[in-house]
């Protein structure tokens, strides 16, 4: 179960039309690409999505690159729209997502429950934490990663015993408790949920009826589970990747902001990147699209189409331009003479002659015009656009154009 409905308002205006598990990643990716890679890599093949906020984009993602066919009952990714199965009110909370889709487990008759985000960055084999869970005849498991002590007013925060069993559940603490032997560091909950069927069953049940709960795994269910059954914490500081350098284990960013969202693509540059997109072993899979190659055009002093540093997708030209520590989604256009730099641009967008763009997030189909200046006068941005505190100019999707000739 991939919980997909969040409405992502700390990352407007990129969220204004679509939900967050949908916002492009990387160039050719969507975040919800993370975690469906990660089960089906892992061979789990039986997964529902849980939709809801602005869900068309994300509907239509899945449907061109996520699905197995009918040959296989079991192997299916289907998105499931909010139907107010248990009243009249769209989801409440994580917990009440799948409280409302209870109908879904008396389908399928599951061994295991695994209930996942859609709306982080990380590679995870999630066989090693199911092994961890059964070893541990654990009723319900959680993912955690450390953090340090003065980040934990950021996440949910477990403690446990030297065995890894929880023994309390915090949401945001000020001051957190260390983990054992670790000084200076916590757990923090992943938002990643392992479950016994009939345990998750009761405990929605149980919770369904409380007028005083937010219905949320981590505020409410699985705190009032810690001293009924065994729950325990699995460390994802522990999880191996095939075919991933030790540079490259357990990376895990929470993209909730825009600032997050532009470090994680900006990690992608690098020669030996920390997220590792090119491992074979262990492939990223998205939705395919019927793009030609990617060109660089023109080799005269002053209008050289180069890219330095920079993620460059299918489809995209640059025609005499500068594109250095940047991201390219699909198709992207940059005309003569111009720059873009510490940049991401999405698919279908275009720089027009002579424009200028730094630390930049332009969104699709967006037109930069010709001799434009974009993140050079952030007040003047500010009128036009949306400008993070840290100085980031986002500019909303814009309308499905044509492009202009080179």
């Amino acid at each position: 179960m991939v919980m997909a409905g969040g409405l992502g308002s700390r990352l407007h205006p990129l969220t204004r039309d679509r939900a967050k598990p949908a916002v492009p990643f990387g160039g050719k990716y969507r975040i919800i690409d993370f975690v469906l890679s990660n089960l089906v890599n892992s061979r789990i093949y039986a997964i529902y999505v849980l939709v809801q906020w602005r869900s068309q984009s994300l509907i239509e993602h899945l449907k061109d690159g996520w699905q197995f066919g009918g040959i296989l009952t079991d192997h299916f990714v289907t998105p499931v729209p909010a139907q107010m199965r248990m009243g009249e009110n769209w989801y409440q909370g994580t917990a009440d997502a799948i409280f409302q889709n209870l109908n879904l487990l008396d389908d399928n008759n599951p061994d295991l429950v695994a209930i996942f985000g859609a709306d982080h960055i990380y590679r995870m084999d999630v066989q090693q934490m199911i092994e961890f869970h059964l070893e541990r005849k654990a009723a319900v498991t959680v993912a955690t990663i450390p953090v340090h002590l003065e980040e934990s007013d950021q996440f949910g925060i477990i403690e446990v015993d030297s065995g890894l069993r929880v023994s309390g559940f915090e949401e945001k603490p000020a001051v957190a408790r260390q983990m054992p032997g670790v000084p200076g560091q916590c757990l923090a909950s992943m938002g990643n949920y392992l479950f016994d069927p009939e345990v998750l069953r009761r405990a929605l049940a149980e919770d369904s009826k409380l007028p005083s709960s937010r219905h949320d795994f981590g505020r409410d269910l699985i705190p009032s589970l810690i001293e009924r059954v065994p729950v325990y914490a699995y460390n994802f500081m522990t999880n191996r990747i095939q075919g991933d350098s030790e540079a490259n284990l357990s990376y895990w960013r929470d993209v909730g902001t825009i600032d997050a969202y532009y470090e994680a693509n900006m990690d992608l540059r690098d020669a030996r990147p920390h997220l590792n997109l090119y491992n074979q072993r262990w492939p990223l899979r998205t939705a395919y699209y019927d793009q030609p190659p990617a060109k660089f055009v023109f080799d005269e002093n002053g209008r050289r189409g180069e890219a330095l540093h920079s993620v460059i997708s299918e489809g995209c030209i640059v025609s005499g331009g500068m594109v250095r520590n940047s991201v390219l989604g699909r198709s992207v256009f940059v005309h003569s003479w111009s720059l873009v730099e510490d940049s991401i641009l999405m698919d279908y967008s275009e720089i027009g002659r002579h424009a200028r763009v730094r630390r930049a997030i332009i969104d699709k189909n967006v037109y930069v015009p010709e001799g434009d200046e974009i993140g050079y006068d952030l007040e003047r941005d500010r009128q036009r656009f949306h400008v993070t505190d840290s100085g980031l100019v986002v500019i909303a999707k814009g309308p499905k154009r044509e492009r202009l000739s080179s």
